[in-house]
């Protein structure tokens, strides 16, 4: 990486070295390089499938549906039983679950969605087609063959893929699965991730004089939960660069990515750096042009993969949306997707100094003639305050290029909700 040299305070002291900062792009690229994907599958059973990986495609082992069958209420017929005649005699009904059954020649057989086509029907009418009366139905129009019948094998082929590799398990993957008589599933290992805070001022419990509710860990521990790793809780570490190297030197090994908040600028008490390296880790990366979250931090302690984010909380979501999530995504053999894959449209004006990449609260406030999203921007350029989140329907990003925008102008978007998930 380029280094630069910033010129001190004062003249006493020789110039400090501080590395370039990397752009948004070159940034991920390195988040990513430091994890490969988890090879290790394991199967679990489908009811515990939700969330989970797939480890590799699974194909459906019989065409859907199984036998022909009825798409709605009705009467099951031969069209050429209607020649000449518009009323048949009622032989019975068939019910989904039923066996299949023969029609007799010149008669209807009663139907439910669902049940199997009986042998020698060739359509099913509608019952709101149908007038059924005195075990005769009155059919007054003359159906064409084929019509609300599912025919076997229409829906999918035998072989067909239900379910792709590296597909994130969602609801509508377990009911395909579950309808094809799959009860099991190879799954990738779940990435195993550990979260912390630095800071004296902080706090879970009753707060002290001075000091501060720890958000960001709580955060970062159900985002990541929420992308599916398995996560632990490594708690809040004081600003102590020995504290911090022996917390990084027992959970090196033990995880496949450590992620800390705060200690990662260039303050008295920012420990992170000095403490990778004295836990016998290397630094990848340092510093993105990026704002909120310029100090975001890429190291590597032995096999353990290290994302060090700043302290402020809007900072915090926005670096573990560009970098954790992507690591995650890896990590379990998923795609990566863009930040901000979806297009939208500005619905306000807006004036910024250029030179970072900026991400942004947005709330979608109506769609233009297309029916693209129009945006509306949400709070200030700041990143220590997540309360522009609470009315926020997503994050909005814009190049470091970017001085301004001007209401009607190109966005991309990521809404909130589409997170570390994939069809």
């Amino acid at each position: 990486m380029q280094m630069t040299r910033i010129a001190s305070g004062c003249g006493c002291d020789g110039p400090m070295v501080a590395d370039a900062l990397m752009s948004v792009d070159d940034a991920v690229n390195r988040a990513l390089d430091l994890v490969t994907p988890i090879v290790k599958g394991q199967v679990v059973a489908l009811g515990d499938a939700l969330g989970w990986v797939s480890d590799g495609p699974v194909t459906a082992p019989r065409a859907m549906p199984l036998f022909d069958n009825a798409a709605m209420d009705g009467f099951a017929l031969r069209a050429s039983d209607l020649e000449g005649r518009c009323c048949l005699p009622v032989a019975g009904t068939v019910a989904a679950g039923d066996p299949p059954r023969d029609l007799p020649h010149g008669t209807a057989l009663r139907i439910f969605t669902g049940a199997p086509l009986p042998k020698g029907a060739d359509t099913v009418v509608m019952i709101e087609a149908c007038i059924d009366k005195d075990h005769k139905v009155h059919i007054a129009r003359k159906p064409a063959p084929g019509m609300n019948i599912r025919l076997a094998g229409s829906d999918q082929d035998k072989g067909a893929c239900v379910l792709h590799s590296g597909a994130r398990i969602m609801p509508h993957h377990i009911g395909l699965l579950a309808a094809n008589g799959i009860t099991h599933v190879t799954v990738t290992r779940r990435p195993r991730v550990a979260v912390f805070s630095t800071g004296d001022e902080l706090c879970s419990g009753p707060l002290a004089p001075g000091q501060i509710s720890d958000a960001n860990r709580p955060m970062l521990l159900a985002l990541a939960a929420q992308a599916g790793a398995e996560v632990h809780d490594l708690g809040i570490i004081p600003d102590d660069k020995e504290a911090t190297a022996k917390a990084l030197s027992r959970a090196a090994g033990k995880y496949d990515l450590i992620v800390s908040s705060g200690a990662v600028s260039m303050g008295g008490k920012d420990h992170i750096r000095t403490a990778v390296e004295a836990a016998g880790g290397g630094i990848k990366g340092w510093r993105v042009a990026l704002k909120p979250g310029k100090p975001v931090m890429f190291g590597k302690i032995g096999d353990t993969a290290f994302t060090g984010l700043p302290g402020n909380s809007f900072a915090v979501h926005v670096g573990f949306q560009l970098f954790v999530l992507p690591q995650l995504q890896r990590l379990s053999g998923q795609m990566n997707e863009p930040f901000a894959p979806m297009p939208a449209i500005a619905g306000f004006n807006w004036t910024r100094k250029a030179g970072r990449s900026e991400v942004f609260p947005v709330r979608r406030v109506g769609f233009d003639a297309h029916g693209t999203p129009v945006l509306q921007r949400l709070g200030r350029s700041v990143s220590a305050t997540l309360f522009p989140l609470s009315g926020a329907d997503g994050l909005a990003i814009v190049s470091a290029e970017t001085s301004g925008i001007q209401s009607g102008a190109p966005l991309f978007w990521r809404p909130f909700g589409t997170e570390g998930g994939q069809a």
